[in-house]
């Protein structure tokens, strides 16, 4: 069976800034562009960045609406984690783990885009705790 690839469609501002955060800070493949719209290629995950005249707003939270990469690697996590830093992009929440000691334990930390757009990466210590684990009940930080 092939791969089958996430697509995401996002809001953005302009096009040069999307570029400077997606490509050069967090380094996507940059696709196909024009004026109004860009794709990237995160970690071989389609993203579509389209321009739009609406005013963006920042969130008050990082609930309901952020996106992101789980890592099934402690060190590919480390590795964005280290770029991230070094690129200076805009951490809206630092690193953490969440429920430590726990099958659900994880790290993770959130970016904002230049859009206000909230992105999470994870990394979970108990790979069972992606899709499993239906006895506990806690989902984020809510």
């Amino acid at each position: 069976m092939n791969p089958t690839l996430f697509h995401l469609a996002f809001p953005v501002g302009n096009i040069p800034d999307t570029k400077a955060f997606y490509a050069e800070g967090l380094g996507c493949r940059v696709g196909r562009e024009n004026a109004k719209s860009v794709i990237l290629d995160l970690y071989g995950h389609q993203l579509v960045a389209h321009v739009t005249d609406e005013p963006l707003k920042p969130q008050r939270g990082v609930y309901p609406r952020h996106f992101g990469l789980i890592f099934t690697a402690e060190a590919d996590w480390e590795a964005l984690l280290k770029r991230a830093k070094e690129q200076y992009l805009c951490f809206y929440q630092q690193p953490k783990r969440r429920f430590p000691g726990t099958e659900l334990e994880h790290r993770t930390f959130f970016l904002e885009d230049p859009f206000y757009n909230l992105l999470e990466f994870k990394y979970y210590c108990h790979p069972t705790a992606i899709f499993e684990e239906r006895e506990f009940v806690q989902i984020g930080d809510r």
